[in-house]
């Protein structure tokens, strides 16, 4: 799936320790260099994704988050800092990740997935990470992870629990098979702690890495759950709706 790009002696030494892992090693890292990742929204969740892709050496990251800075994202965000406050967000977590990673490609985008612009936005990528918390921007992506055969991390959290899934086109379930609909009580804003949102980002990250290196075992066919409040972790088998509005009819043998 992604392109395997040579490592410099520099990389070799950032990557050293990560290389040693045996099912890994210098290809592995190679698959990543080569790979490139979309995450929707660079808050709570997005943010910790960003900064362990970046750190880990994923190439390319395209991060799509409007909106500035406000005091509120400090307690969660941490590619946002007090001194960006009023600026837009993308542009400060863009800022942070070249410096922890000078080597990093990064697309900053100023918007938030939308029906008009998911297309476009997965078609440069060959992995989702999907952060947001709005079920439009969610729908958007599956739908697009789902027709374009794009692998999708799904993760979602409110107050101390969170849940996550990986999803590949025509071989698991796609979101549209979990949550056909909206749930009518969802808002946009809900009770989290930023360790909560920093758990799930952290098992995102390793998702997306496993996946684009091709080692490990995903979460493919398989929900993780888990409640910090008494640190309760449980993993369940999840199956396609065969009458999925959005997946319904892919031949697995054409998935990624």
């Amino acid at each position: 799936m992604t392109e395997h790009l040579p490592l410099t002696d520099e990389e070799r030494a950032v990557y050293e320790w990560q290389i040693w892992v045996d099912d890994f090693r210098e290809a592995g890292q190679e698959k990543l260099k080569g790979a490139s990742v979309l995450i929707s929204r660079v808050g709570g969740l997005g943010s910790v994704v960003a900064y362990e892709l970046a750190a880990a050496g994923v190439g390319t990251l395209v991060l799509a988050h409007a909106g500035n800075v406000k005091p509120s994202d400090l307690n969660r965000q941490l590619l946002m800092t007090h001194d960006w406050l009023g600026k837009p967000r993308v542009e400060s977590a863009a800022r942070r990740l070249r410096e922890l990673n000078p080597r990093l490609n990064i697309v900053a985008v100023g918007e938030n997935v939308s029906e008009d612009n998911a297309a476009s936005l997965v078609e440069q990528v060959d992995l989702i990470v999907d952060c947001a918390p709005l079920f439009e921007e969610r729908f958007a992506m599956n739908r697009q992870a789902v027709q374009q055969r794009k692998p999708l991390v799904e993760c979602a959290m409110f107050d101390l629990e969170a849940s996550i899934t990986t999803m590949m086109s025509g071989k698991t379930p796609c979101l549209a098979c979990l949550t056909p609909e909206k749930p009518a009580a969802w808002t946009r804003e809900f009770p989290v702690f930023g360790a909560v949102s920093g758990t799930v980002g952290c098992i995102a990250a390793m998702e997306a890495i496993k996946v684009l290196a091709d080692f490990g075992q995903p979460l493919t066919g398989q929900l993780l759950a888990f409640d910090l409040r008494d640190m309760t972790f449980s993993k369940r088998s999840i199956s396609r709706n065969p009458s999925c509005s959005v997946c319904s009819g892919l031949d697995d043998s054409c998935s990624t």
